[in-house]
């Protein structure tokens, strides 16, 4: 613990001009005589300290002195820095802190920074993913509801195993005790999660690959074709970036987007509803329908108006 406490105080030196005893006394709960018998050890060790008297004295790292920036090149430090921000802020880790703590000591000077990553979500659990992170890291179970693809709530205990950030959402991955198997649940669905007592080891058998195979996927692929007005382009766009897309003289924009099963695609329901008059089904025919029938239970919610 002493040892970690040296080597954190080095770097937060090395990243700031003066330091005061009482500064490093309350961040790293210690007492100021502490943090004076660690800066004789930091100085016998060769680091060149700098002892400021005055109001605002303290200790500083001398000038010039730079740690060796030969293990790794600006861009992937800037990089590292990057990405590592954004988890902490996502996990208010200490840790990942001290990690960019130490990074920037030989990181490159008076660079703006060119990459910003930003991982926060719309969770409904905002203490979730530090829950979910403590469970992974220290094996311990974890307990909430959850809603599934078919609206129903169930209660689970589960066993994380490892999280996921994908489709601008986050997941988590592990051994669900009410089903004995592998599952990966949706954040986003997930509600009164709380991290339990017990403990758990890891099982022996391999994690099932949930995945379907290439060839299924293939098969059951289709193409949904939508003709999107002027005034729904940019959002279009925004949900479906990668689909081949015509545009033409009135402005409007003909898009083709293979999907998996778009009859039972609830999601892509949903997206294609959202864009009001903005866009029109073209293809499939039976997909049309099955709008069609969705709009018409939404107008029967709102008769009296």
């Amino acid at each position: 613990m002493k040892l970690e406490r040296l080597v954190s105080i080095i770097y937060k030196l090395l990243n700031n001009k003066v330091l005061s005893a009482s500064m490093l006394a309350e961040e790293f709960q210690v007492s100021q005589r502490t943090i004076y018998r660690d800066i004789d050890v930091i100085c016998a060790a060769g680091f060149p300290v700098v002892s400021y008297q005055g109001m605002h004295g303290g200790y500083g790292i001398m000038d010039g002195y730079k740690m060796d920036k030969s293990l790794l090149g600006s861009y992937d430090v800037d990089s590292l820095i990057t990405v590592l921000s954004s988890l902490a802020t996502v996990f208010d880790d200490e840790r990942a802190q001290g990690t960019i703590e130490r990074l920037q000591t030989i990181g490159p000077e008076h660079q703006s920074p060119s990459l910003s990553v930003n991982l926060e979500t719309r969770r409904a659990e905002p203490d979730a993913l530090r829950h979910l992170r403590t469970g992974i890291t220290k094996r311990k179970i974890v307990r909430f509801d959850y809603i599934n693809a078919n609206n129903e709530r169930t209660t689970r205990d589960m066993e994380p195993m490892w999280l996921h950030f994908k489709y601008s959402n986050w997941y988590v991955y592990g051994f669900c005790r009410a089903r004995q198997d592998y599952r990966e649940f949706r954040l986003s669905r997930m509600m009164n999660l709380f991290l339990t007592e017990d403990s758990f080891q890891p099982h022996q058998a391999a994690p099932k690959e949930a995945a379907i195979s290439t060839t299924e996927w293939h098969d059951q692929l289709r193409n949904v074709v939508i003709r999107v007005g002027p005034e729904a382009l940019a959002e279009a766009m925004d949900q479906f970036h990668q689909a081949d897309k015509q545009f033409h003289a009135d402005g409007s924009m003909t898009m083709q987007i293979p999907v998996y099963k778009p009859l039972e695609a609830r999601w892509l329901w949903s997206i294609l509803l959202g864009f009001g008059s903005g866009a029109e089904v073209l293809e499939p025919f039976a997909l049309r329908g099955i709008l069609k029938k969705q709009l018409q239970k939404t107008l029967q919610l709102y008769e009296e108006v």
